[in-house]
């Protein structure tokens, strides 16, 4: 079991470069979780720190965890507030026109037996803005970086396929699933940044993983 790496560490929050295939809470199924593995990031603390926020089971990259009640109040304040800076790299599965943009879409959930649930662009739906940037296109495949202002679920997996017209590569819900060179969800949390009362903000950067590297893409 590879050691997971530690982006930004202080009294209060830790920031993890979380893997592609480990989900934040345990699946209904079973099976291993990040939870299983809390005892690595206390780091002589007492108390194991915990997730503010949510990543995908598919998506890398940058996760913040409040080593406390109090930090996670604040951090979970910021988020609400849209105070916090968040930074994703995604793989396009096709061209994108333009290069550079903003999608606004209200997204709403809908479910059924037959294909489970998904999020929908909606009127009724939750607002969700997300600015983009093309950074490079290689073999029809785009890399684009990802700068979401709301936090929706599923948000930027949407965003790239309603607004961009192509899904991220590799996605199960929105796109054709995993496909040659690409087993998961092409999606990596790249960057977060927090501005702190009386402290120097959190800042975190993830470095590009290896299955983006494969695509030919080496550069945010």
């Amino acid at each position: 079991m590879n050691p997971i790496p530690v982006l930004f560490e202080d009294g209060e929050a830790l920031v993890i470069d979380k893997p592609a295939g480990l989900p934040i809470e345990r699946p209904r199924a079973g099976g291993a979780c990040l939870e299983d593995r809390a005892a690595e990031f206390r780091l002589g603390f007492a108390r194991s720190p915990v997730p503010v926020h949510r990543l995908d089971t598919d998506t890398s990259g940058c996760l913040l965890m409040a080593r406390n009640p109090k930090a996670l109040k604040r951090f979970n304040a910021a988020f609400e507030a849209r105070e916090v800076e968040k930074v994703y790299l995604g793989v396009v599965a096709g061209p994108v026109d333009g290069d550079e943009g903003t999608i606004e879409l209200s997204l709403t959930k809908i479910s059924s037996a037959e294909k489970g649930w998904r999020m929908i662009p909606a009127k009724k739906g939750k607002p969700s803005v997300t600015h983009w940037r093309k950074l490079a296109e290689r073999d029809g495949l785009t890399l684009v970086e990802f700068r979401p202002e709301t936090g929706r679920t599923h948000q930027i997996r949407v965003h790239a396929l309603a607004g961009l017209g192509a899904p991220l590569l590799g996605d199960p819900v929105y796109g054709a699933g995993p496909v040659s060179g690409a087993r998961r969800t092409m999606l990596h949390a790249a960057e977060l940044i927090i501005q702190r009362e009386g402290k120097p903000p959190i800042h975190a950067a993830a470095p590009l993983p290896a299955d983006f590297a494969a695509l030919g893409f080496d550069h945010g």
